[in-house]
């Protein structure tokens, strides 16, 4: 899975996100990313704000995990989380 690389005791995840979806959940692989739609609309932050929640929710880590890497501004976004194995964040994301 090229959207999803181990970093020493973390994870890196490479993400689309789709803003102001009806509901927040994952919709698959697109371009070699993990797609997820968000409910929140991007703006101030709560986009962002809203896909930490819910990975953090997912991989059932605390927030301060998770922690946006690049693409702030962006839908490509690259994330890191601490103290997730490889084969638990790929089974949590893609259940």
């Amino acid at each position: 899975m090229s959207w999803l690389k181990v970093s020493g005791a973390a994870v890196e995840l490479l993400v689309l996100v789709q803003p102001r979806a009806s509901r927040t959940k994952v919709v698959g692989e697109h371009d070699g990313r993990l797609k997820i739609a968000l409910s929140a609309p991007p703006v101030d932050g709560e986009a962002n704000a809203a896909l930490i929640d819910f990975l953090a929710g997912a991989l059932r880590v605390k927030k301060a995990q998770v922690a946006l890497v690049e693409g702030d501004t962006s839908r490509r976004k690259r994330v890191r989380v601490d103290g997730v194995a490889e084969a638990v964040a790929r089974d949590a994301l893609l259940r």
